[in-house]
């Protein structure tokens, strides 16, 4: 019997190049995730960038008890977990959707030609994407508002609206997402077999029956893992995304945990407690992580680990 340090080797060596291409993403893992980490210290210290991480003063918990007792953090916990809950039962269902309507689709040409166009937003930052809705439903030249108009309607303003924010943030990310997300269901559903399809139409399964008793099971484990990963970021929301829309007006309801660090830590200086309430976020998300992944595993699904 082979020592399993000769088998790893030997592993290794067969597909060496597929451990060469993974290198890049093993580094930034490293530099810009594991070793920034070490900074988290500052969460229970009274931190001044001259004084340093060992001339600072010791608090212990002293900064989570503020964010807990703090009059915002019940607004923040609020707004971002109906951001995240949104998300997960809207947005996150839209790339399977469209995954499944592309795969059914015979002329590859009229495919491809879809795909290319819902990839597009994708490559557009947010503030693009803001500024796109901002032209089409907020400007007082916008069809929308024209249209209105035409109908005695006033004009309204959409970027203000605390009751328009969060379907407007969801429409965005949908618009924005969907089309890059379902690069990974298309090759999910790419190695279905064909012959289950043939068995299925032999049996008389109509094409709903199909995708309900063959694709969905065949993209199944796919679709647990990303969900898995979905909910690690429950409290993570896109910073950049959301601080372009949050302004005074509608700051109860799109105010989150990332544009609060922003505020408190870049802008107010308090890196201690900014980091604090990261901290806390990562916790979180860790805790949804291992008891969602044990779930999955109790209903016999491979799980993240």
């Amino acid at each position: 019997m082979r020592a399993p340090s000769l088998q790893v080797i030997k592993d290794i060596r067969k597909d060496y190049w597929l451990y060469l291409m993974a290198i890049p993403g093993i580094l930034y893992f490293i530099i810009f995730k594991y070793l920034p980490m070490g900074g988290v210290i500052i969460a229970f210290q009274d931190f001044h960038p001259f004084s340093g991480f060992l001339g600072s003063k010791w608090v212990g918990l002293k900064h989570f008890e503020r964010l807990v007792t703090d009059m915002d953090f019940w607004m923040l916990l609020r707004n971002t977990l109906m951001l995240s809950v949104f998300q997960l039962v809207f947005a996150f269902p839209a790339p399977i959707i469209i995954a499944i309507m592309l795969n059914e689709i015979r002329k590859e040409a009229f495919k491809r030609s879809i795909q290319t166009i819902i990839y597009i937003p994708h490559f557009m930052s947010w503030v693009v994407v803001v500024s796109m809705f901002f032209i089409i439903f907020e400007s007082e030249r916008s069809l929308l508002q024209s249209l209105l108009s035409s109908y005695g309607v006033d004009n309204f303003t959409i970027m203000m609206s605390e009751k328009l924010f969060r379907p407007m943030y969801i429409l965005q990310v949908i618009w924005r997402d969907t089309g890059w997300g379902t690069i990974i269901y298309l090759a999910a559903l790419s190695a279905i077999s064909p012959e289950l399809y043939e068995a299925a139409r032999m049996d008389g399964a109509s094409r709903i029956r199909q995708i309900w008793h063959v694709t969905l099971p065949g993209i199944r484990s796919t679709i647990v893992i990303l969900f898995l990963l979905k909910l690690s970021d429950i409290l993570e929301t896109s910073f950049e995304h959301v601080y372009v829309l949050v302004n005074s007006l509608n700051r109860e309801v799109a105010e989150v945990f990332d544009t609060y660090v922003y505020r408190v830590g870049i802008e107010s200086g308090q890196l201690s407690y900014a980091t604090s309430v990261g901290l806390f976020k990562g916790l979180i998300g860790l805790l949804l992580v291992v008891m969602a992944n044990r779930i999955a595993k109790k209903l016999g699904e491979e799980g993240l680990y």
